[in-house]
């Protein structure tokens, strides 16, 4: 059949809070123009993040039922350890309560300030850690990938030569390792080929770099992978996520993703110092090495999880779901990053509100259009989240990209969902030029975006011409 269904049937339902627009301006002005700070029950679609949002099947409902909270070496954690492990093969694993305090850990023990972090595109929390501790997060993203129209696969590659131009010009030993993110979140999604991963590993291996993998969606990579990259159409999922994985020699996991789990991660490597190094910071920080912050019951979830995440049918529906919302917008005009991601569709901020300049933030006033106009929550990938601040003028730098992230959550909406946001992206989307611009009134040092307050600015900007 040509129609691709949910390969699941829904056993329980959550009534979905219904507000008005006069509701909306007033929670939205409270909140002060940010919508991280907006309340769960004044959103009606939320789409901020994929990031631990999902539902979980009967399978994990029914292991977490039988999770062993004994402290120190439980049954639910042997289940955790081997499933990492048979996906993996890395020697050594760490639970920790999330991706974040992966990355933490490990950049307070293999970090110093001075070092710098090649990675294809670091995602926000990943070049926080990294720039807490002094070191620099630089990204080596393919040309292509910076294209936001190319309608081309595995636009999420690292840039080889790049990187053996970083490594020349720096010297090796001020690189303590080396990242690729699959798929490729900053970058609008985008997937790694397998291919990629092997020729960066080959360049890394001559200078004595370890890899380390973000894997938050790797199962999602592996799908790219089998459906686009040549000799992989007759693979599993699982296997090739293993070829993934022997590429690489430590990775950095937030199991809210393809954990299919509402909280948890891990971090895990084949070095025993890198292990001895991070076994003492997690006991110190996230507590003791077989549970590392998570209950018994979370372990068993994930360990469900990430095989469930493997599941070809499952994945199928996933990015089916993804491109249907894509070429509809892409039909309509809308300007999005194509193709369309593995967990969301980004939409093109600075060509949707061509009439604002970076320096109003297009981003912010398209996600709070979308949270106005339909109570849709979204979030921005723009110059809030990435800008940076040119130490020598104390101006402001833009970011590469104005994006606005719609996030899937995983087995939580239906097609009649997703035709309901279209609707409100299309209504925008003719009214475009109403978005205001915005400024921020507050910010933090690191993450901004968290918790800034912004305001609608004043002064309309000049109108400017093109996409860009």
């Amino acid at each position: 059949m040509r129609t691709i269904i949910e390969p699941f049937r829904i056993k329980m339902t959550e009534a979905l809070p219904i507000t008005t627009r006069k509701l909306r301006m007033s929670r939205l002005a409270s909140a002060n123009h940010n919508v991280f700070l907006l309340n769960a029950e004044d959103i009606t679609i939320d789409l901020l993040t994929d990031s631990g949002t999902g539902a979980m099947s009967s399978r994990q409902w029914a292991a977490l039922m039988m999770g062993d909270e004994s402290y120190a070496g439980s049954i639910s954690w042997h289940h955790f350890e081997d499933t990492v492990r048979e996906i993996t093969g890395l020697k050594h694993i760490f639970p920790t309560h999330q991706g974040r305090a992966a990355e933490r850990i490990l950049s307070a023990t293999r970090l110093k300030p001075g070092d710098i972090v090649p990675n294809n595109s670091h995602f926000d929390t990943t070049r926080a850690n990294i720039e807490y501790v002094g070191a620099q997060a630089e990204d080596l993203l393919t040309d292509q990938g910076k294209d936001l129209y190319l309608d081309k696969p595995f636009k999420g590659n690292l840039d080889t030569a790049k990187l053996e131009l970083l490594i020349k010009a720096r010297v090796a030993k001020r690189i303590p390792f080396c990242m690729i993110t699959v798929t490729n979140n900053t970058g609008g999604g985008q997937p790694v080929s397998m291919a990629n991963i092997g020729a960066v590993k080959k360049i890394l291996n001559k200078h004595g770099i370890p890899l380390v993998i973000d894997c938050c969606r790797f199962a999602e990579n592996a799908y790219f992978i089998k459906e686009f990259e040549p000799g992989y159409g007759g693979k599993s999922l699982t296997q090739i996520a293993q070829e993934m994985f022997a590429l690489a020699d430590a990775a950095v996991m937030s199991a809210k993703k393809d954990g299919l789990a509402n909280i948890g991660g891990f971090f895990a490597c084949n070095s025993d110092v890198w292990a001895e190094d991070f076994r003492n910071l997690l006991i110190l920080t996230e507590g003791f090495p077989t549970y590392g912050g998570l209950a018994g019951r979370d372990l068993e979830v994930i360990a469900v999880g990430l095989k469930e995440a493997l599941e070809y049918d499952y994945q199928h529906y996933r990015h089916a779901t993804v491109e249907y919302m894509a070429s509809r917008l892409i039909k309509r005009g809308i300007p999005i990053v194509r193709p369309a991601g593995g967990h969301a569709v980004f939409l093109d901020a600075a060509g949707f509100c061509s009439h604002l300049h970076a320096r109003d933030y297009p981003g912010i006033g398209l996600v709070n259009a979308l949270y106005l106009e339909g109570g849709i929550r979204a979030v921005e990938l723009g110059s809030v989240m990435f800008g940076r601040m040119d130490a020598a003028t104390g101006n402001e730098i833009p970011a590469p990209r104005e994006l606005v992230r719609l996030a899937f959550p995983r087995r939580v909406y239906t097609q009649s969902h997703f035709e309901y946001v279209i609707e409100v992206l299309d209504e925008i989307w003719k009214h475009r030029e109403q978005i205001p611009g915005h400024r921020i009134t507050r910010q933090a040092p690191f993450l901004r975006h968290f918790t800034a307050h912004f305001a609608s600015s004043s002064q309309k900007a000049p109108r400017r011409s093109g996409k860009g």
